[in-house]
């Protein structure tokens, strides 16, 4: 796939300072690289180049390369300078396409809301002859592009904005991106496109007007594109809550030296766990689920049980540490379901306090957190008083924290 993300953006450099569009930052990283992460998220695609402006090239490519290190594209990429005009950035991505790529999409940046569905969808038409069979002998496409149907009546003009036709909306298709090529006859057109002084707005017109047959496939009307300002309420829209749920469980074996607490509860009687922190089930099964929900790993990465500084710590200060956490990454938790299994001690008695105690470390309300008691029937570990076991699932809306977009440059 081929990435364009090395616009100008003039139409918005009032409102962004300057800064072009697909270079906004949006929750830590460019608009680009949800571009991208859309793309390779293809089984379709099986490498990327993204066409950067020049004088950007080095840091952007550097910033690739961190965002590739956390979140793993899962393809080979490269990147290439663009040229003054989009036709300009495209030759010379294609440029940097390796010789065995025979078919390729090509995106543009500003549109940062596609999906790995509609990026298939596009590839699949280009390479899957039943998708499109040909019309009345013709040649299969050499190009797809996906089209939205036209709502509003398109008026031809001339210069002096008198209308010249009007044709009929039923014929008409809003072009988007990403565009799906034979790569031999893309790059062949834009050569020719060089040589005769030929200006484009989108690669299917260069190929139409070189004779060759492109098709169309349905569209997005998610998939839309940064153009105006105005257009900024778009990344704001984008930003409304998410729900989101994470689960967790833990179980920890009876007989060590930490005495038995559950939910920040001391439970009284000789019960006893071994544990490199207080051994709290409870909690930490319910911090694994806050994690999930920020996507965040699990306490075993936030607290090794190698460290020190763990050793007999508090589950409801590691508790507070993790809600420190969804705060800042905006997730606010609507309810908590937490199951204690174990055959004994008989826990009942404390359910209620127990359940009064998690919604205080959590600052939620009451009736937003549920705990239930039960045992395995004397079956398994729990049933022959090895230990104990918790689960917990936790479900919130995820917020940005982050304004919608930040217009500082990515580096320096």
């Amino acid at each position: 796939a081929l990435l364009l993300a090395a616009g100008q953006g003039s139409r918005l450099a009032a409102a962004t300072g300057g800064e072009a569009k697909q270079f906004l930052r949006r929750n830590g990283a460019p608009l680009w690289w949800r571009a991208a992460r859309a793309l390779t998220a293809s089984p379709r695609v099986r490498g990327l180049v993204v066409v950067f402006p020049p004088e950007r090239l080095d840091a952007a490519t550097a910033e690739l390369a961190d965002l590739d290190r956390d979140h793993v594209l899962g393809v080979p990429w490269r990147t290439a300078a663009g040229g003054p005009r989009r036709q300009d950035s495209v030759r010379l991505g294609l440029a940097a396409l390796p010789a065995t790529c025979g078919t390729v999409l090509v995106h543009d940046g500003a549109r940062p809301f596609l999906t790995p569905a509609l990026v298939t969808r596009v590839a699949d038409a280009l390479t899957d002859s039943p998708t499109i069979p040909p019309a009345d002998g013709a040649a299969l496409p050499f190009g797809v592009v996906p089209g939205l149907p036209v709502t509003d009546t398109i008026k031809e003009v001339d210069a002096g904005n008198r209308v010249r036709r009007t044709p009929a909306r039923a014929d008409l298709r809003a072009a988007q991106t990403p565009q799906a090529f034979r790569t031999a006859a893309l790059a062949e057109a834009h050569r020719r496109a060089e040589a005769e002084g030929w200006e484009v707005t989108d690669d299917a017109s260069l190929m139409e007007r070189c004779g060759h047959p492109v098709a169309v496939v349905e569209g997005d009307p998610a998939n839309r594109k940064i153009t105006l300002p105005e257009d900024l309420a778009l990344l704001a829209d984008r930003d409304a809550p998410r729900p989101c749920s994470g689960w967790g469980y833990d179980v920890h074996r009876y007989g060590g030296s930490r005495p038995l607490v559950l939910g920040g509860v001391p439970i009284p009687g000789e019960w006893t766990v071994s544990a490199h922190s207080d051994g709290d089930v409870l909690l930490h099964a319910l911090m694994d689920a806050v994690l999930g929900c920020l996507a965040a790993g699990d306490i075993g990465r936030r607290f090794p049980d190698d460290d020190p500084r763990w050793d007999g710590a508090s589950s409801s200060l590691m508790l507070d540490m993790v809600m420190d956490m969804a705060a800042e990454a905006g997730l606010e938790i609507c309810h908590v379901d937490l199951t204690v299994i174990a055959q004994k001690p008989r826990l009942a008695p404390h359910v209620d306090l127990i359940r009064r105690n998690v919604a205080r470390l959590m600052s939620l309300c009451e009736d937003q957190v549920n705990l239930k008691a039960t045992t395995e029937e004397g079956l398994g570990f729990t049933g022959e008083c090895l230990g104990l076991k918790a689960a917990a699932l936790v479900s919130g809306l995820r917020r940005r924290a982050a304004p919608a977009f930040d217009a500082t440059p990515d580096r320096g």
